[in-house]
């Protein structure tokens, strides 16, 4: 339901179940062809500084190349999900078939800086 002239110019997108305004951004940043160079250099960047976090401190994980990762906790996911969302601290779901595994979105630095001193307390 929309204006006739509108919805025309959304037709090229098709009706499927992204956000016409997402859909839109992406297009523009596709046509900027310096930012997803730019934007995975930097995601990269701050992936490789938690492994070496990670690593110093023998933690286990499942290398990724995408903006997430698996990180082997050892008891229950749910309990370390809970006890970082006490220190304002978000990470993702813990399946079922992988139980003391949790996933880890990577943010920005400032927020990767936060998991990893929130990890080391909870952890303890």
């Amino acid at each position: 339901m929309g204006r006739p002239d509108l919805l025309e110019k959304m037709r090229p997108y098709g009706s499927g179940m992204l956000p016409i305004t997402g859909i839109a951004a992406a297009t523009a940043s596709m046509r900027a062809k310096y930012i997803v160079p730019e934007r995975r250099k930097i995601n990269k960047d701050i992936r490789e500084n938690v492994f070496e976090f990670l690593d110093a401190k023998n933690f286990s994980y499942v290398k990724s190349e995408s903006n997430k990762f698996m990180l082997q906790v050892n008891k229950p996911g749910m309990e370390v999900v809970k006890a970082l969302a006490q220190e304002k601290v978000f990470i993702g779901r813990v399946w079922p078939i992988w139980p003391t595994y949790v996933r880890v979105s990577v943010g920005t630095q400032d927020e990767m800086d936060k998991f990893k001193a929130a990890l080391v307390k909870v952890m303890a």
